[in-house]
């Protein structure tokens, strides 16, 4: 939550300053999530815990809605998106969980805002075969980067499953077109 808190400085003049949300403190290192859990402990999971925790992408990539599996999520505000524009630290550390996402689905970036398969993507490729819930994970990640100001992230991501879809059909139509919109491509 964040609200103007009156302060008082030795001179007694007075200044407003803005508390930080809790997600700002997460990205920041500064605090856990819901579940006790920092984010630079996040960029250490192995695969299989990325695949088998549900409640953490709420937070990684977090949305102005409200999450329907992690109710504890936070809710993206308007000086939350403001500081992720503005501060490098937190655009450092969301670039850093893009990584690591992007890794979990067999991606990578190559710094040069692109994203690609890299040799070892038929380990990960049994993601893209069948529907499934990283799917949706994907849709979230988008939306989120683009809420953020990372659009040109949100792009390469975009680009990559682009070509995922048309020249390998490794995603389906449905899925596609909500990739689609929430790349707003």
């Amino acid at each position: 939550m964040e609200f103007a808190q009156p302060t008082h400085q030795g001179n007694g003049q007075r200044a407003n300053r803005l508390t930080m949300s809790h997600l700002l403190d997460f990205y920041r290192l500064q605090k856990p999530d819901s579940e006790g859990r920092l984010l630079s402990d996040l960029w250490t999971w192995s695969d299989d815990q990325l695949e088998q925790c549900h409640d953490f992408i709420q937070w990684v990539f977090p949305l102005a809605e409200p999450s329907s599996v992690n109710p504890d999520a936070p809710l993206v505000t308007g000086a939350d998106r403001q500081a992720f524009r503005s501060d490098e630290h937190l655009r450092s550390n969301m670039r850093r969980s893009l990584s690591v996402f992007l890794r979990f689905l067999g991606l990578e970036t190559n710094g040069n805002a692109q994203v690609t398969r890299p040799s070892n993507f038929a380990n990960r490729s049994a993601i893209w075969r069948h529907p499934n819930h990283n799917w949706l994970r994907v849709t979230r990640l988008l939306k989120s980067l683009r809420l953020l100001g990372f659009d040109k992230e949100a792009a390469a991501v975009w680009a990559c499953l682009k070509e995922l879809h048309e020249n390998d059909g490794l995603v389906m139509e449905d899925s596609f077109s909500y990739w689609r919109e929430a790349a707003g491509g």
